[in-house]
């Protein structure tokens, strides 16, 4: 029987055939913590007496970036200390939000196992890579011994077909996804997405599908290795890429097929991610804040959607509206694009590049009450820092729209 991708990476990294539902032990290929997080891995491989750790590594300060209170501040040093000691790459304030500067660094490869302190590590299946959020505990034993244990997912195949309509993005499509699905309808599950709608898809919109699977419950989710990846790849590595496919007749313990030619702008309610309509049935939604940015949306593409509709526009002036670039690659390249001018002029707010009020530390809490509309991944109770405020998630386009309205809106009639 053939292999799914799931099952091919796992069992190269194991050293042996496996398929779905067998434990793998694996070598590790790359991992990383963020400043959320390191700071467990850290004390762990201390205790350990580890000398020389044993799989490749680094650490993004990105959460809370800069720090906003002195109790941040030591985790941090904490970090920059470790990264000197163990000589691990750090990526610090500014630089950007770890699912975006370390697949930028050409660290990680096709058929690659990445491990992640962080629950969107599933990000990078956009690149045919096996990754997964795993806990600080077991990423430190990973650093220890260069292996971790796995059970192998069963797959689902998604094939997502028709003609993209006016005004919708991968975010779109992914929130319509997660709604059929539902929000545990993946749990521990790998997913293979294809069709012509992916076929079409750049990288940004494909990693923004990807980084989403989690919101299934899914443990990771693969996007084909194409041309458009070996392109995207040539421009961050001089490293060769070898693609990871599955293979004919592998076995999918579901085939899903969607035709998005009928799909409208999406919003996912509060409190859950699976909680989602058409943006018309929520027009009458008023705002108090807005936010393009994070792991999910804050690439070149969004902030140029949301930058051609702010064009000439200004903010609502009831709204506060905040842009977090992912990455400073990314900032550099929207400042010579001319799209930072457009965002001030327009009354948004500029924050470093990282994750920005997604993670509620600091950059944009919401007040009691508050409704929020956001590029975000996750809207649950206290997500951005308030669990008296409440979380609407979309594309940056409606966003942007959003945010020139003071009230939920669809974008299409400014594209």
């Amino acid at each position: 029987m053939g292999k799914t991708v799931a099952e091919k990476i796992l069992g190269r990294h194991c050293g042996r055939d496996v398929s779905a539902g067998d434990i793998a032990i694996c070598d590790i290929d790359f991992a990383f913590g963020q400043d959320g997080t390191s700071s467990i891995i850290v004390d762990r491989i201390r205790e350990l007496e580890v000398k020389k750790l044993k799989t490749r590594f680094c650490m993004a300060i990105d959460h809370s970036a800069p720090s906003p209170n002195e109790g941040v501040s030591r985790v941090h040093k904490k970090m920059r200390v470790f990264a000197c000691d163990y000589k691990s790459r750090l990526f610090d304030i500014g630089c950007g939000v770890c699912h975006q500067v370390i697949p930028e660094s050409g660290q990680i490869l096709p058929g690659d196992l990445v491990l992640g302190a962080d629950s969107h590590t599933c990000t990078y299946g956009a690149l045919g890579i096996f990754s997964t959020g795993v806990g600080s505990t077991d990423l430190a034993m990973a650093l220890a011994s260069g292996k971790n244990w796995l059970k192998v997912p069963e797959t689902i195949k998604i094939i997502v077909k028709g003609k993209v309509p006016k005004g919708i993005y991968a975010k779109d499509i992914i929130l319509y996804l997660i709604a059929d699905i539902k929000a545990d309808g993946a749990t521990y599950m790998a997913l293979e997405f294809e069709g012509p709608v992916i076929d079409k898809m750049d990288m940004d919109g494909r990693m923004t599908i990807s980084n989403m699977v989690v919101e299934m419950g899914a443990k990771a989710g693969f996007m084909p290795v194409d041309r458009k990846t070996a392109s995207w790849f040539k421009e961050n590595t001089k490293k060769r890429i070898k693609p990871v496919s599955a293979d004919p007749g592998a076995h999918y313990i579901k085939v899903l097929e969607y035709d998005i030619s009928k799909l409208t702008p999406q919003v996912s309610r509060p409190h859950s991610v699976d909680n989602v309509t058409g943006v018309n049935k929520l027009r009458d939604i008023k705002i108090d804040q807005a936010f393009l940015g994070t792991c999910t949306n804050g690439r070149i593409s969004d902030l140029k959607v949301a930058a051609s509709i702010l064009k000439s526009r200004k903010v609502h002036p009831s709204v506060k509206f905040i842009v977090a670039p992912a990455s400073r690659r990314i900032l550099q390249e929207a400042l010579d694009l001319g799209l930072i001018d457009i965002f001030i002029k327009s009354g948004a707010v500029v924050v470093a590049p990282g994750c920005g009020p997604c993670v509620g530390t600091h950059n944009g809490i919401p007040a009691d009450g508050e409704i929020v509309i956001s590029t975000a991944n996750r809207n649950f109770k206290g997500r951005m820092g308030n669990p008296e405020a409440f979380i609407y998630l979309a594309s940056a386009a409606t966003v942007a729209a959003s945010a020139v309205t003071g009230k939920i809106t669809d974008p299409r009639k400014y594209l």
